[in-house]
């Protein structure tokens, strides 16, 4: 059974690396973010960033943020591999074989894990040549790369559902446009809650990409993190893997 997933999870990392425009879109898309959306607070005096952001640099500010967007937005392309296999066939040829629907969503789902996970040392490293002073360390590291699996994991599967009856290739996109914009908008990965009216800090308070920014924000820049952070996205990201996969069994054919 492992060696079945194995091989289609292999079949979508392959796709990553051996696609120029999957690359572009994997670098430039959080690199603009960060520098231009960051540069836009440039001209804040420090003592008001402090303040609010509790840090002289706002760059540094979004960038735990960044990283787990990021990851959100990345999710999108394992739904669009799953169409993309319904369009051309290629599922029909793999259902007929024992393979189990659920290690079809699975490798999609670590697929839209992979492609997050890649972006995440290409940020830290532009960070850096940005002037950004974070605490780099094995165990910072290694829980900023865990949490941005469970995002990664969370969102490819909430994504992955959304597509399982549908060979529509316009589906992906307008899914993408109802989720990510409000997700991002609704969290802390830009702006502090405190400067959130009532209504909204409620959906933040259970938004996902909030405990990723703050884990993270708490563990590269502060040294501080909340380890009951990382245990909400490790339940969130088991939950939607569950799901996808109960309602895979049940929903997922071939066009």
């Amino acid at each position: 059974m492992m060696d079945r997933l194995y091989a289609l999870y292999m079949r979508e990392a392959k796709r990553i690396f051996r696609s120029v425009y999957m690359w572009i879109v994997l670098i430039s898309q959080p690199v603009m973010w960060l520098i231009f959306f960051g540069s836009s607070f440039s001209g804040v005096p420090k003592q008001v960033l402090i303040s609010f952001f509790h840090t002289d640099n706002y760059i540094a500010f979004i960038l735990p943020g960044e990283l787990a967007t990021s990851t959100l937005f990345v999710g999108m392309f394992s739904s669009m591999s799953l169409i993309q296999d319904k369009r051309f066939g290629y599922l029909k040829r793999v259902l007929i074989t024992p393979t189990p629907k659920y290690d079809v969503f699975l490798a999609k789902v670590l697929g839209g894990m992979t492609r997050g996970l890649i972006q995440a040392p290409i940020l830290l490293a532009v960070s850096v040549v940005l002037g950004v002073r974070m605490n780099l360390t094995p165990l910072s590291i290694g829980v900023l790369f865990l949490s941005l699996a469970f995002v990664g994991i969370g969102f490819s599967s909430l994504y992955s559902i959304f597509t399982l009856t549908t060979a529509d290739w316009q589906a992906p996109g307008v899914i993408s446009n109802l989720i990510n914009l409000p997700l991002m908008f609704s969290s802390t990965a830009l702006f502090p809650k405190a400067f959130f009216p009532s209504w909204l800090k409620l959906i933040s308070d259970v938004n996902p990409l909030t405990y990723a920014a703050e884990l993270n924000r708490g563990m590269l820049l502060y040294n501080d993190p909340s380890w009951n952070y990382l245990l909400y996205l490790a339940v969130f990201a088991l939950v939607m893997l569950s799901l996808g996969s109960v309602l895979t069994n049940k929903f997922l054919y071939a066009e």
